[in-house]
């Protein structure tokens, strides 16, 4: 196996065991509110996002001249915090309400950022917790084209209930659709974003922690983009004959071309590892069963 497989999976897989996070009890909705149970005294901020990525944060009349929003990126455990991104809270003329806009670029650092609100330069950060999150345009994110490189945002409610923003930025990203478990076939169909692909592409199930890889041929769109492959008990079994334990999802554009992490990033689900739950396949005495991680990848556990 090359060494990029190794490199991307390890670095994803780290990053969100370091750092671990879920919804809120209930999936990510199209407009979710504030939980019941959290404090009324808290600050809050209301958050819409468009098709282009862009975020509008709005919070109430502030008590001082120039407010702030700051986002943190959560860092590693252990580690200090290194990236902070600061907006002016503007003031509406309507109603005195303000507005801080988090533009499509510069793009975000893949991760978890927490959102605060800064009284005046300088002071102490307030946590904020979510108001309205307006996230319809993401609901059918899959269908819009990206370019590389391919960056997504989605604001979520954190297990303890505040505001955050769980965003990815990747070179390229092959978008997982649909998957299908029928008898002892496993069905994934995907579209890729921010590559095209070749007469020459293949789907690569590598073993994590080994250097074990299955390849297999894609059905390829006319487009360059849609693919589709199809994997059995055969796949999906270690050297040896016995069954492995989590297969992890690449696509390679091209036989020259780094593997690309298959996911499911484009909609409005930020956690959705204990949301989407599919079927296992029995076979052999083995069990497979398709899964997302915790950063939203592909994988196949085995059992």
């Amino acid at each position: 196996m090359s060494t990029p497989e190794n490199e991307m999976t390890s670095t994803h897989e780290r990053t969100a065991a370091e750092t671990p996070e879920g919804p809120d009890g209930t999936p990510e909705g199209a407009a979710t509110s504030l939980r019941n149970d959290t404090p009324a005294t808290d600050p809050r901020a209301h958050c819409a996002i468009d098709t282009d990525g862009r975020i509008t944060f709005r919070l109430p009349p502030a008590t001082t001249p120039h407010p702030q929003l700051l986002l943190r990126l959560r860092p590693r455990k252990g580690r200090p915090e290194t990236t902070l991104h600061v907006l002016d809270l503007e003031p509406d003329r309507a109603d005195g309400h303000r507005h801080a806009v988090l533009e499509p670029h510069p793009v975000l650092d893949e991760g978890r950022w927490d959102v605060y609100l800064l009284p005046e330069p300088g002071a102490e950060r307030l946590r904020l917790r979510p108001g309205l999150r307006d996230l319809r345009t993401l609901v059918d994110g899959h269908l819009r084209e990206r370019p590389s490189p391919v960056a997504v945002r989605i604001p979520y409610a954190t297990k303890d209930g505040f505001l955050a923003l769980r965003t990815w930025r990747r070179t390229a990203h092959a978008e997982a659709r649909a998957i299908g478990v029928e008898g002892r076939l496993l069905t994934v169909t995907a579209r890729l974003h921010g590559a095209e692909l070749d007469d020459d592409a293949t789907v690569r199930l590598r073993l994590r922690g080994t250097d074990t890889v299955h390849t297999l041929r894609p059905r390829t769109d006319d487009d360059g983009k849609g693919f589709s492959f199809t994997a059995g008990p055969g796949d999906l079994t270690a050297d040896g004959g016995g069954a492995g334990r989590i297969w992890d999802v690449f696509v390679r554009p091209t036989a020259a071309a780094k593997p690309i992490r298959v996911a499911r990033l484009l909609d409005d689900v930020a956690d959705r590892k204990h949301v989407h739950v599919y079927p296992a396949i029995e076979a052999d005495g083995s069990t497979f069963r398709p899964y997302y991680t915790v950063d939203n990848d592909l994988a196949i556990e085995a059992t």
